[in-house]
């Protein structure tokens, strides 16, 4: 696996670019696939340690873009939470054009491209949940814990929602690829990633994904509608129709199950939680403003 890239020019982002973003993607997939023993020998040891260190500056720098805006959130539970659910509404890239123009006038082709790029930057929000539950304080741990099983299909196989998403790629031919995804995309689920597996980016992760619950039944209906219109069958729908009612639900209990016990006990974490959400938001803002340059 290749994990070099080129330097940045001057004035550049070292890490918002392409060439960062398919490294750090390629070490994601790698550094998460269940593997055996051995295989950690002294060079892989030193890029890992070389990634985990720019992993952080990458985080670091996304952080930077919305301290200042998450700092002046409210730190008490109910007053977080009122300022938490209002980014549903005026978040960084809530209700962009673009959706309302998958609706309503996206080709077949461009639907296929959107979801491809779509498809390749997921991350696995089941896998993120996961992670980021780790020892977390006992009622916070039993929503995700809810929250988890239901990406599980709660035991049924035929009900879990990775497997629906894989479905709409086979079914339509797709094929995601790290190379061909616009980095933009791979810079949402890298920064998802990254902040579930570093535990001092723990409450930063559970407002990132607090967020995805929060903003994802609007796009999902969206995609869902311009999918009906084009002619696509209800199991091609269906992980975008589930997504469009059940996330609602999900966001309800996430907000009172787990942001606010945890912010109620330790006031500190709301800012933590506000800059997470609101760094999710930003990635997610870049990505609808690419793809409406892709595609328009």
């Amino acid at each position: 696996m290749a994990t070099r890239f080129r330097a940045p020019g001057p004035g550049h982002s070292q890490f918002l670019n392409e060439g960062f973003q398919q490294a750090l993607a390629h070490w994601n997939r790698e550094r998460l696939e269940p593997g055996f023993p051995g295989a950690a020998a002294s060079p892989a040891i030193d890029r890992d340690a070389r990634m985990a260190r720019l992993e952080i500056g990458f985080l670091e720098e996304l952080r930077s873009e919305v301290v200042a805006e998450a700092a002046a959130a409210p730190t008490d539970a109910a007053g977080f939470i009122a300022w938490f659910e209002q980014l549903e509404e005026t978040g960084p890239g809530q209700h962009d054009p673009l959706f309302h123009w998958i609706a309503k006038e996206a080709s077949l082709e461009q639907l296929c491209w959107y979801l491809t790029q779509e498809a390749a930057g997921e991350a696995g929000f089941d896998d993120l949940v996961a992670l980021t539950q780790v020892r977390l304080p006992e009622r916070a741990k039993l929503e995700l814990a809810r929250n988890y099983w239901d990406e599980m299909g709660r035991g049924n196989p035929k009900g879990m929602h990775g497997p629906m998403l894989h479905y709409v790629v086979e079914s339509l031919g797709l094929e995601p690829q790290i190379e061909t995804t616009v980095w933009e995309s791979l810079a949402l689920a890298n920064a998802m990633t990254a902040m579930a597996a570093n535990r001092n980016y723990a409450w930063h992760s559970v407002g990132a994904l607090g967020a995805i619950e929060l903003t994802a039944p609007a796009r999902s209906a969206a995609v869902a509608s311009g999918m009906r219109r084009l002619g696509l069958e209800a199991r091609q729908r269906r992980y975008f129709d589930l997504h469009a009612v059940l996330d609602v639900k999900h966001s309800e209990e996430w907000n009172k199950e787990a942001i606010t016990p945890l912010v109620h006990e330790d006031p500190r974490r709301a800012t933590a939680i506000a800059e997470g959400a609101l760094m999710r938001l930003k990635c997610g803002e870049r990505c609808f403003e690419r793809y409406r340059r892709e595609l328009w």
